[in-house]
């Protein structure tokens, strides 16, 4: 297949050796000025993906980012912040990158190219069709995750992708393709910088709209955050204050005594 890969297309800026400090920064900047724009052209697409998520959610189904280098890293970013953020089980979303979990920290050689492995490590995961399975990869064009994803589909599981690249191969595979061209990157080639930066912001609309819908926001709130840490307990006590008439250390106790700002506001309505 022809496509022009624009993630790999020349930087319209030259000698980027020569500039200053303050002009690399600002360069980068205006660069990255135009991501949220190009995120913004996508919306009719991510919303099909994220109503099938809910839905599939709703029947007991989990949600799965499968990538390489910098766009698997993103994908487990994103998954492991949402049991804490919104106390959601840990195998609700899960983040998978080629090569297995030392990929996260490093490089490992030819993971990306392996196109049987995606389909052996999900099944590792007792993927099933209740599931849905997100494919990321700003080229568009990475085996591991092209063969996940036409895996999936021959088993009869929703396959949604993110990619920076317009008529890639795996935006042809997935059931819900979410393309963001971002355009030419600042040091050539270097797609950890503006794609990275729309996948990331991508992930964070599809998880976020996807938790709110399943009821795990309430107002603005994340009532159901785990308190893991002091600050998170104050932030728990201060939503309690907000949502019903008492001191700091009576929302304290319930706090502790309940162990989410969801019960202890409803246990105290009661």
């Amino acid at each position: 297949m022809n496509f022009i890969k624009t993630t790999e297309q020349s930087s319209k800026y030259e000698h980027l050796e020569k500039m200053s400090v303050a002009e690399l920064l600002q360069n980068i900047n205006n660069e990255d000025k135009t991501v949220p724009l190009a995120v913004e052209k996508t919306l009719p697409q991510i919303e099909p993906l994220v109503t099938k998520i809910v839905e599939k959610m709703k029947l007991g189904g989990r949600l799965f980012y499968i990538g390489a280098g910098t766009s698997g890293r993103l994908g487990i970013v994103d998954a492991s912040e949402c049991p804490p953020t919104f106390g959601v089980p840990f195998d609700l979303v899960n983040g998978i990158i080629a090569g297995g979990d030392k990929a996260i920290r490093r490089a490992v050689e030819n993971a990306e190219d392996n196109t049987t492995q995606a389909w052996l490590d999900l099944q590792e995961q007792n993927i099933s069709s209740t599931d849905v399975v997100i494919g990321i990869a700003a080229s568009g064009t990475t085996p591991y995750v092209i063969k996940g994803l036409e895996k999936c589909n021959e088993n009869n599981i929703v396959t949604g992708c993110i990619t920076c690249n317009e008529g890639s191969p795996l935006a042809l595979v997935a059931n819900f393709p979410i393309v963001v061209v971002v355009g030419p990157e600042f040091v050539t080639g270097s797609s950890r910088m503006k794609a990275g930066t729309a996948q990331k912001l991508l992930l964070n609309m599809i998880s976020t709209t996807t938790m709110i819908q399943l009821g795990k926001v309430k107002g603005n709130k994340m009532v159901d955050m785990q308190l893991s840490n002091d600050k998170l307990v104050d932030r728990g006590v201060k939503m309690i204050m907000s949502e019903i008439t008492v001191s700091y250390d009576e929302a304290a106790i319930l706090l502790s005594k309940y162990g989410s700002v969801r019960k202890a506001v409803d246990n105290y309505n009661l």
